[in-house]
């Protein structure tokens, strides 16, 4: 039985994408190669437990609620977090990853929905995105971009373009907390009329920037 690192297991309401708004168990694991500048886990770079994944499923079959998201750091930096996702699918309940979009996604569960993100320059770890992803992705998966500044946007408009982004997935735009004005990036994808989808990170209006929500 394979063991992953785990930085913690919650239950809270899923603050952003598609099913945002509704309670989610939140497994976090421990780990991540990228630094990026606006990290808002970085508490989970070290540490942690480890856990089989047959006692990550019971920690999460205590709650009753559907949705599961596995994110991190990084998951896919442990080797087992496929297997673990297929445990987690197995349960009956919605599955979604939480990735970085910079290690291949290849081998996770198909009935596991991807959240991926593709970094922009002001992340620092622009170069680290891994563009064979875009083939892998699924009508059910969402593609996101964190956006900083302007330059950030102008990039992300041009990827979006570039690689019809919209026609693969939903595609979300998300400013960085308290660095990038929200309405300014409502307007400018008003402005050119882009076909994405705006969002707001739920889990830190309502509770700012406090571990395990």
């Amino acid at each position: 039985m394979s063991s992953l690192r785990i930085s913690e297991i919650f239950h809270s309401l899923q603050g952003e994408g598609v099913e945002t708004g509704r309670p989610t168990v939140f497994v976090r694991l421990t780990g991540c190669p990228l630094r990026c500048r606006w990290c808002d886990t970085s508490y989970a770079f070290r540490g942690g437990e480890s856990l089989t994944v047959d006692e990550i499923c019971d920690r999460v079959a205590a709650w009753s609620t559907p949705l599961v998201t596995v994110t991190g750091g990084e998951p896919l930096a442990q080797a087992a977090a496929p297997e673990l996702v297929g445990a987690l699918c197995d349960l009956g309940r919605q599955v979604s990853v939480e990735t970085s979009g910079a290690l291949d996604i290849g081998g996770l569960d198909p009935r596991a929905r991807v959240v991926m993100d593709l970094k922009p320059p002001g992340s620092g770890e622009a170069h680290r995105n891994r563009y064979e992803n875009l083939d892998r992705l699924r009508a059910q998966d969402q593609i996101k971009f964190v956006i900083a500044d302007r330059a950030d946007y102008e990039w992300s408009r041009e990827q979006l373009k570039k690689h019809r982004l919209d026609e693969r997935c939903e595609v979300l735009f998300s400013p960085v907390w308290e660095r990038q004005a929200p309405a300014q990036l409502a307007q400018w994808i008003l402005d050119d009329q882009l076909p994405v989808r705006f969002q707001l990170q739920l889990h830190k209006i309502l509770w700012g920037e406090e571990p395990g929500r």
